[in-house]
């Protein structure tokens, strides 16, 4: 906590936040007992606060500050896609074991005596799915059309992630493909449940065109930022399109992350992502439920914030880099506006700008799209997708 408070030791407003989140905070936050304790006592509903306060971490706190009917559905909606990710996740399973467990998620999950022992990589997830009929009857209690939207989801998921459990990322199409599957697909499945929620809360014409660019600005800043921990956790994910452009093996950025072949590359990446922020300001800009609203503009906010650290930074090729909590608590607590997150925006750009000098690997490619985004966010312009 001293090591956070430091890093937002100029930013007085975010001191604050961090120290309003950790008193608000410990209303929503589970019992410190590990859940595997918590599964023998907690009742279906309590369980899936608690498992998502485990697996989500800070986040669960804007969920469950969505309005009551909705935020069980998100809660479910998290807890099934975090245990087919465990599937996923966990390498140890052998290949023809894993595919028909990920194709045949759906179908298993939507059974009420349906549970997976000893998977995941985490003793949280490992529980969660050997306590899976707690989240099943939690399900059952969402409106239909919420279980057929997550099931149906569930399902789309699944199948993807078995398709590139057998083959590698090798086009930038595969690259956007794979981020559909497992994060795109996301961002369409929340859009439908805040519709079934409120017809009124989004107002817009290509929901699902640019709900999927949500979950894909998402993903890869995700697989960005974890380059390091996935290339030694036998799953890596960047395209070869991409890196093999620049070097010959994926593995030579963390050999030598302040080549210039290497940063290069993950500047390449990192412009690959910038071009989906016009759907995601385009998504935001109709979202009319204020918590809604919050909900899907923190983890956008986070997302161009973390790019702009990430940008040129060799750091990032041999460990983990992390943008300041306080600038998390600052955004999960306080009002966000639209115009706050064009401001943020407009602030992750020109620090990438900022260090897109003479010299820096990519700078052309990198100068077109930040030109580009300067002008979206002057005129407000958002193209259709």
């Amino acid at each position: 906590m001293l090591l956070t408070l430091y890093k937002s030791a100029l930013r007085p407003i975010e001191i604050k936040a961090l120290l309003k989140l950790k008193i608000k905070g410990s209303a929503y936050s589970p019992s410190k007992e590990p859940l595997e304790e918590l599964a023998l006592k907690l009742n279906d509903r309590d369980f899936c606060y608690a498992a998502l306060g485990k697996v989500s971490r800070s986040f669960s706190v804007v969920i469950q500050q969505l309005p009551p009917a909705l935020k069980d559905a998100v809660c479910v909606f998290y807890l099934v896609l975090r245990a087919l990710d465990t599937v996923e996740d966990d390498m140890s399973i052998p290949l023809e074991q894993k595919l028909p467990m990920l194709v045949d998620f759906y179908k298993a999950s939507n059974e009420e005596g349906f549970s997976l022992s000893g998977i995941g990589d985490h003793d949280d997830y490992t529980t969660l799915l050997e306590n899976y009929p707690k989240v099943y009857r939690m399900l059952k209690t969402l409106k239909p059309e919420s279980q057929d939207t997550i099931i149906e989801i569930t399902r789309r998921m699944g199948w993807g992630m078995a398709d590139f459990a057998k083959r590698e990322v090798v086009t930038i199409e595969d690259f956007d493909f794979y981020c559909h599957y497992v994060a795109g697909l996301v961002g369409i499945g929340l859009t439908r449940l805040f519709v079934a929620y409120n017809p009124n809360s989004i107002d817009l014409e290509n929901k699902n065109g640019i709900a999927n660019s949500m979950g894909l600005f998402l993903q890869k800043t995700n697989i960005i930022r974890d380059y390091h921990e996935d290339l030694y956790s036998d799953r890596t994910f960047w395209p070869k399109e991409i890196w093999n452009e620049h070097v010959d093996a994926l593995d030579h950025l963390a050999k030598a992350p302040k080549d210039e072949k290497s940063l290069a590359t993950l500047n390449h990446m990192i412009v690959d992502a910038l071009q989906h922020i016009p759907d995601c300001l385009q998504y935001l800009s109709g979202v009319r439920d204020e918590k809604i609203f919050r909900f899907t503009a923190v983890p956008q906010i986070m997302a161009i914030a973390t790019l702009s650290k990430l940008y040129n930074n060799p750091e990032v090729l041999t460990g983990v880099v992390k943008v300041r909590k306080g600038l998390a608590a600052k955004l999960m607590l306080y009002i966000i506006t639209m115009n706050d997150v064009y401001k943020y925006f407009e602030k992750g750009i020109r620090q990438i700008e900022k260090k897109n000098k003479p010299g820096t690997p990519y700078l052309q490619e990198t100068d077109k799209i930040l030109k580009e985004l300067k002008e979206l966010l002057r005129t407000k312009s958002f193209r259709s997708s």
